[in-house]
């Protein structure tokens, strides 16, 4: 165990640069490494991330990583290439030949980030059965409550997954992550994944850092000249939502009107134009963007 330990902290360092975990990251690494399941929820900037990419990183196989946002799912795998770890995603946006490619060399990756949707997909199923897989990682776990039944039902069919990758062959942790979920929450995600006896890692969600404000407005155009005050006072980048996809695209083009990178973020725009948006966001080319409820769960965050 002190070599294991070691071996941990020198990838630690060697990959992301740190000498030392945060608590728990240390102990949910040492949990997944010994193919126990797993529920975490640890607050957003806690480190989530790095506790599923490490263990993929120390041992031969595939880590399946299941993620609800496609953005999100861009947005680590392009920190993971860049620190030449390997690690794909495929999702329903992806050109025929890219995913061809990534599912015909899939031996070569630690890490395969999908959707739901894209992970019992035939093609991809059928390559996944033929494969090493250490852990199945559901990332923004509280989905399965919050979706599950209505808007995306394909996650309540998760449960299965493990015992239908595990056929034959060694048996297949699953770990959660959360940063959002109450006791009844974490209790349906158990439900729901059939995890068993996971080893539980709560953090309180809250953060020094981010304080609640509220100001009162009685017109419209309070309302705008108050968030112009706000904006201007701001040096960096941010989130503005509002209710409706006019809403977002008229405040949007009216801050445009005042000099700010600004765009429109909503469920009425194609998908490629909101891939876009969240890659120009994320890059600075765009400073605010104004959104509805569609940009829903965040970016990846150490």
């Amino acid at each position: 165990m002190p070599q294991l330990s070691m071996l941990l902290h020198d990838r630690l360092k060697q990959f992301w640069g740190y000498s030392e975990f945060r608590p728990p990251q240390g102990e949910i690494v040492q949990t997944i490494l010994n193919n126990q399941d797993a529920m975490i929820v640890l607050p957003t900037g806690g480190g989530k991330s790095l506790c599923f990419q490490l263990p993929a990183v120390m041992r031969a196989g595939l880590t399946i990583v299941v993620s609800p946002l496609v953005a999100l799912m861009e947005n680590q795998v392009q920190d993971l290439q860049q620190r030449r770890i390997p690690a794909a995603l495929i999702h329903s946006e992806l050109p025929a030949a890219e995913r061809k490619r990534i599912l015909s060399t899939i031996a070569r990756y630690r890490l395969l980030y999908l959707s739901p949707e894209t992970l019992l997909s035939a093609s991809v199923w059928q390559r996944l059965l033929e494969v090493k897989i250490n852990t199945l990682i559901v990332d923004e776990a509280h989905c399965l409550t919050q979706w599950g039944e209505t808007f995306r039902p394909v996650y309540y069919r998760l449960g299965a997954v493990r015992a239908a990758l595990s056929h034959n062959r060694d048996r297949i942790a699953i770990a959660a992550f959360t940063a959002t979920a109450n006791s009844l929450a974490q209790a349906t995600i158990e439900r729901i994944l059939q995890l068993e006896k996971p080893q539980i890692f709560r953090l309180s969600p809250y953060r020094a850092n981010l304080n609640l404000q509220i100001q009162s407005v009685s017109t419209p155009r309070q309302r705008r000249q108050k968030l112009l005050a706000v904006i201007n006072s701001q040096m960096g980048s941010g989130l503005v939502y509002v209710r409706s996809r006019s809403e977002s695209e008229e405040l949007a083009e009216w801050l445009t009107q005042q000099g700010h990178r600004t765009g429109a973020y909503h469920a009425g725009l194609k998908s490629i134009d909101r891939r876009c948006i969240e890659q120009d966001w994320i890059s600075d080319r765009l400073r605010f963007v104004i959104c509805t409820c569609a940009f829903g769960m965040g970016f990846n965050v150490r």
